[in-house]
């Protein structure tokens, strides 16, 4: 049987007033999987990639000296 299939036999059995969150569960996890990043994302987690592989980049022990950083 096919995880498809058991799927369907549990649907069979989930109490009415359930079934709601079983929607909702479905829905989120299919949500984005037709979205792609676009190029600057592409190019953002190269980016990063590159500084993990080189040990370059900044890093902050907190998120005061972050946005500390970005006001400069």
């Amino acid at each position: 049987m096919s995880d498809r299939e058991k799927i369907y036999q549990l649907l069979d059995v989930v109490p009415e007033y359930k079934i709601g969150y079983v929607v909702a569960y479905l829905q989120g996890i299919i949500e984005g999987e037709d979205v792609k990043p676009n190029k600057e994302t592409l190019e953002a987690f190269a980016e990063v990639d590159e500084m993990k592989r080189t040990g370059t980049g900044k890093r902050f022990d907190n998120l005061d000296d972050l946005w500390a950083s970005l006001e400069e």
